[in-house]
């Protein structure tokens, strides 16, 4: 597996439970590239994004992630892959009884940091790189779809990850909203960090273009002469 290399899976077969959800998949994901997982509800779309993230067991095929052999992941092991992830989901996933600050500070807490004055200048930092800054003393009802959504963007950059993994991140968000969101997903990767974002909005796709994989009868597709570049 190359250096810039973040995800690479080959003849990886993607199951739930019992059940064969995708079936020979292959994928290269290098440093700073934004790739589109397209297809319909109930293609595979978030099982293959658990899979990388550590949910789902790899099987059978061989996968890579950020370092981590997925065929080879022992239990234990996942804490520390998903510390080298951020992971951003259609619904948030707030803890809603604190503030911004106190839900990026729980996060920091689960994942090892210890310095208190490092973690409220890493939470002012990432706040600052999402557009709210002036928001950490908020509870998550005070503010919008969008905001939340950009707060949950803020935590996946707590710990500085190689690899974004968006399920369905503007799901829950107006037209405007949706496109401010993808442009701050764009900006993050061109920083470096691969991003990886399942979508089903063809609107937000078109308007800014990249390149997209699909989930379908199966299996996981690209079209083929694509160009292998990040959105612009």
């Amino acid at each position: 597996m190359a250096l810039d290399t973040i995800i690479e899976l080959q003849d990886a077969t993607v199951s739930q439970q019992h059940n064969l959800v995708l079936t020979r998949v292959s994928l290269t994901i290098e440093k700073g590239e934004f790739v589109y997982l397209t297809g319909k509800s109930g293609s595979g779309k978030s099982s293959l994004l658990r899979t990388l993230y550590g949910e789902l067991p790899l099987k059978e095929g061989q996968g890579n992630v950020v370092g981590f052999e997925l065929h080879k992941l022992k239990n234990r092991q996942i804490p520390f892959l998903r510390r080298k992830l951020g992971i951003i989901f259609q619904d948030f996933q707030l803890l809603t009884d604190r503030t911004v600050n106190e839900n990026l500070n729980f996060v920091m807490r689960a994942t090892g940091w210890k310095d208190k004055k490092e973690m409220q200048t890493r939470i002012l930092n990432v706040l600052e790189k999402v557009g709210l800054a002036t928001k950490g003393y908020k509870m998550p009802h005070e503010l919008s779809g969008g905001e939340q959504q950009r707060v949950a963007i803020a935590r996946a950059l707590i710990n500085d990850p190689d690899l974004i993994l968006a399920d369905e991140p503007t799901g829950n968000l107006d037209p405007e909203t949706s496109q401010s969101i993808i442009q701050l997903l764009i900006d993050i990767s061109k920083s470096g960090r691969a991003i990886f974002m399942a979508t089903h909005d063809i609107t937000l796709m078109e308007k800014f273009p990249s390149r997209t994989v699909t989930c379908e009868y199966g299996n996981m597709v690209e079209p083929t002469g694509q160009a292998n570049t990040s959105a612009t």
